[in-house]
């Protein structure tokens, strides 16, 4: 089973919550409410998960953000918004490997 890939995107002070929105919604296909949950996430914790998938989409996906051009509504935007990929990590207790029930 191939590892799960998260695509995080990295916040900056040169972007919108209306460009992460909608960004998120072109991308993604998200929800005006996602695209604002995922606005605030990286507002304020400096990053946020948009997607876990396979690699090769991940890769697509970040490639996407990184492509997606200037904020119109921030005079001083340059380009796109940063975002990264890395593997997802394990969540829950039936995945922590400690577990030994």
């Amino acid at each position: 089973m191939p590892v799960p890939w998260n695509v995080v995107l990295l916040d900056d002070d040169a972007h919108s919550y209306e460009y992460v929105i909608a960004m998120v919604q072109e991308l993604f296909a998200y929800s005006i409410e996602k695209g604002f949950l995922i606005a605030s996430e990286v507002d304020s914790q400096g990053r946020a998960v948009c997607l876990t998938t396979h690699k090769e989409h991940a890769e697509l996906k970040r490639d996407q953000i990184l492509a997606f051009g200037k904020d119109p509504l921030i005079a001083g935007c340059k380009g796109s918004m940063s975002a990264i990929i890395e593997p997802a990590e394990f969540g829950g207790n039936e995945d922590d490997p400690s577990d030994t029930t």
